[in-house]
């Protein structure tokens, strides 16, 4: 049984029920309220429904699900994380005054009473059991290694090392741009797709394939600029890839919120992306790029943004000097010959962009062991 459900057990004993504007669903660690004091916890994601969009929600639970998505779906509603005791405690008395340990609550005779202290056998009473061990350490000499997969699988591949940065600056970049909401799962899709989690070209083949393309409001349709056609992004991806041409993906804000989803950050570069340009990243993704190789970048002023189509190119200076805090220049290249530039911001630190010029973090650490 879990805390919650076993401090709600004992007030149901001294017959005491939450108050009305509670709800509390044992097990959960969390609770639920709709009036004045605007608290809340999903107990049942149906329990959603009697929550408008727009209105002021609290939610008040014992671990985090912070994204809006996963509460109430409501950008009103505000979340705090406290321990199971405090949650299920703050359901039955309705303040954050009431300290379980020392306060007392009244029960349905009319007499005090405090709420038991918790505890549960959190080590074995004998020692460990440490096992067989059945670790192998690897050999001093990993040259002469190789696992052997079979070319004809379509869920294993071995990875390849990315290449590492050439030393030039990134010139007439590709565009797909984006708009609206673009999560991990927008750029790397699940269900069906993670029986290739084991095959990078295979699983790629999901890649953004949920977001919406600003020119045309629709879903996996991008402009190819060689063959002037709108398809799928994956195979726009490939055909670039496939004839040397090199991209971008513009996105306008928080850019890979979602579940720490490594293929988001690996299937772009292994499609030939150099670099992701927002108006902000989700943190996690931010570094997942770096970790990978990409160039995440931020317009220093946001209304950039509008400035680029996807017939256009970009070009991104300044790279010969990398340094932290100091923006790249970017070159916006329109159709009909006018330029027009821009600066981008970004958060590298030295070991980051160690990450960037070796093509992936992985490279850097192969580079280390020399």
């Amino acid at each position: 049984m879990g805390h919650s459900a076993a401090v709600a057990k004992q007030a149901l004993a001294h017959g005491l029920k939450c108050k009305s504007q509670f709800t509390i669903t044992p097990g959960s660690e969390q609770i639920r309220a709709t009036t004045k004091w605007d608290g809340y916890a999903e107990a049942l994601r149906d329990d959603r429904k009697d929550i408008k969009k727009g209105e002021k929600n609290t939610i008040v639970t014992s671990y985090n699900r912070n994204f809006p998505g996963r509460n109430d779906a409501n950008p009103e509603t505000h979340a705090f994380v406290t321990s199971l005791e405090i949650v299920t405690a703050l359901a039955i008395v309705g303040t954050l005054k009431f300290n379980p340990e020392t306060d007392c609550l009244m029960g349905k005779d009319g007499k005090k009473f405090k709420l038991e202290a918790l505890d549960a056998d959190e080590l074995p009473k004998v020692e460990f059991d440490l096992g067989q061990d059945t670790s192998q350490h690897p050999p001093k000499d990993s040259s002469g290694q190789h696992v052997d997969v079979s070319p004809t699988s379509q869920c294993l591949q071995l990875l390849e090392p990315f290449d590492k940065w050439d030393g030039k600056d990134l010139e007439d970049l590709q565009i797909p741009k984006v708009k609206g909401k673009c999560t991990t799962d927008h750029i790397s899709a699940a269900g069906p797709w993670l029986k290739f989690r084991g095959h990078l070209d295979n699983i790629s083949n999901n890649l953004l394939i949920g977001a919406i393309n600003i020119e045309n409001g629709k879903a996996n349709s991008v402009h190819n600029a060689v063959t002037q056609e709108f398809g799928p992004v994956p195979d726009t991806a490939h055909y670039y890839k496939k004839h040397g041409l090199r991209w971008v993906v513009i996105r306008d804000e928080n850019y890979g919120e979602g579940s720490s989803r490594e293929h988001a950050a690996l299937e772009p570069h292994h499609l030939g992306s150099q670099a992701i340009i927002t108006k902000s990243f989700a943190r996690i993704h931010d570094t997942n790029l770096k970790k990978q190789g990409l160039l995440p970048l931020t317009f220093a002023d946001p209304a950039d943004y509008n400035k680029i189509h996807s017939v256009d190119t970009l070009t991104i200076q300044g790279l010969k000097d990398f340094t932290p805090g100091k923006p790249l220049k970017c070159i916006i290249k329109h159709p009909n010959g006018t330029q027009e530039t821009i600066l981008l911001n970004h958060t590298f630190n030295e070991m980051q962009m160690e990450w960037f010029r070796a093509g992936s973090a992985l490279n850097r650490m192969k580079e280390l062991q020399k």
